[in-house]
């Protein structure tokens, strides 16, 4: 029974961070640019659900007011900050993205202190059957991150927009001569992934209800990890690596020998599978046109 509580521990923190790796991955594939300020919308998103716990009280509420703070503040970030980078070099793309990290985890230091603040979601106890004995917030997070995921796959293969995301990835000046708006496809990405990334916050604060202005560093990176694992620039790929990057570490949890070295143990994962795999587990080998 405890293999089957670690197995699904591991999926839900998978899908957790498989919802971040997609944020990721989809601005990779599309603008062409890694956004590492992407795991700070995560504490944004939890300082919003904080606020609206404090005045309403109703975590529903909470998740909708983050989602769409977190969506106008990615729609902000990519206007400000990226668009006027489309045509430099990605070196100052990277370190624009770096800076805005650095910005919104100062401005909410600044806001909110550096003290800890604690968001109570919701008591839902736990499910039990035998011996098994998994907390409901595990099965809410990981059918819910399923279903999200599920959801995007079918919203870029079915609709218009998804196809015309994945003509832009696929070749920008040839989208553009087809019609397609590039600019607003690209602050569509950002709005998506920002939204993502306002669940993610939420689903971990389920877990573990603690709050700073650090809270989507690890995760973040951890995330963009499970991106590169799967292949980045792949929205399956992102879902296979944050899955496999969540079993792992709940496995390495449960072994007391390695369990201050899993983190170690993700990143080694991501060094052999690049050594093997370059470009990731489901990563395609893209020909550069001259």
């Amino acid at each position: 029974m405890e293999i089957i509580e670690t197995l699904i521990n591991g999926l839900s923190s998978g899908g957790t961070y498989a919802m971040i790796a997609l944020g990721y991955t989809m601005v990779y594939g599309i603008a062409k640019m890694l956004n590492f300020a992407h795991g700070d919308i995560i504490m944004v998103g939890g300082y919003m659900l904080y606020v609206t716990m404090i005045t309403a009280g109703n975590p529903m509420l909470g998740l909708i007011a983050a989602v769409i703070f977190c969506v106008l503040l990615g729609i902000t970030v990519e206007k400000i900050a990226y668009k006027p980078l489309r045509g430099a070099s990605p070196l100052a793309v990277l370190i624009t993205a770096i800076g805005v990290s650095y910005l919104l985890q100062s401005t909410a230091q600044m806001i909110f202190g550096t003290a800890p603040k604690m968001v109570i979601i919701a008591d839902m106890g736990n499910f039990e059957v035998g011996a098994l004995k998994i907390p409901y917030y595990t099965i809410v997070t990981l059918v819910c991150s399923f279903v999200i995921m599920i959801a995007l796959t079918m919203f870029v293969k079915t609709t218009k927009i998804g196809r015309a995301m994945v003509a832009v990835s696929e070749d920008r000046g040839a989208a553009q001569l087809m019609g397609i708006n590039v600019n607003g496809i690209i602050m569509i990405t950002f709005a998506i992934g920002s939204a993502l990334a306002a669940f993610a916050g939420f689903f971990m604060l389920m877990k573990a209800p603690s709050l700073s202005n650090t809270l989507g560093a690890m995760p973040g990176i951890k995330a963009f990890t499970a991106a590169v694992i799967g292949g980045i620039g792949s929205i399956p790929g992102a879902m296979c690596g944050g899955i496999l990057l969540g079993v792992v570490e709940a496995i390495s949890f449960k072994i007391p020998v390695i369990a201050p070295y899993t983190d170690a143990i993700e990143f080694m994962i991501l060094i052999l599978i690049l050594l093997v795999r370059p470009t990731g587990i489901m990563g395609k080998v893209r020909r550069e046109k001259v």
